[in-house]
């Protein structure tokens, strides 16, 4: 195998913050993820630059609070 041959291609599975432990807290976020239930519904639906972006700058604020 080359290295071209180990590089990244487009995923089939969408970036995501997922660890399956799926339930909404009273706050509305889902104890896994942090994700609203709106979010998770809008989220397959979202660009690679969109995920990245909450998963870099709203879920991690989350978590603190």
């Amino acid at each position: 195998m080359t290295a071209a041959d180990s590089s990244p291609g487009p995923s089939s599975n969408p970036l995501s913050p997922c660890i399956g432990i799926c339930r909404l807290d009273e706050r509305g976020y889902c104890i896994g993820c942090l994700r609203t239930g709106d979010e998770i519904a809008r989220w397959r639906g979202m660009d690679e630059q969109e995920r990245l972006r909450y998963m870099r700058d709203v879920l991690p604020p989350r978590k603190s609070a």
